[in-house]
């Protein structure tokens, strides 16, 4: 009978630790994640403002080419 419940109790301590250690890990994971997220929608941003600047610019250059001498 007492193996029996010994069975049925949780002993393993190495459990939660290690659950614990790889919850932290993925936690940090998805911090550099969100980081890599964030740095690159800023890039996006720069990139896509750029272009439209460049756009712009060009539009303008056509025009002009376009108007009477």
């Amino acid at each position: 009978m007492a193996k029996a419940l010994i069975g049925y109790l949780n002993s393993d301590l190495r459990a939660p630790a290690h659950l614990a250690s790889e919850n932290a890990r993925l936690r940090a994971r998805v911090r550099e994640l969100e980081g890599l997220v964030l740095r690159l929608s800023e890039e996006n941003d720069k990139l896509t403002s750029a272009q439209d600047v460049s756009m712009l610019d060009l539009e303008t250059v056509e025009m002009q080419e376009m108007q009477p001498a």
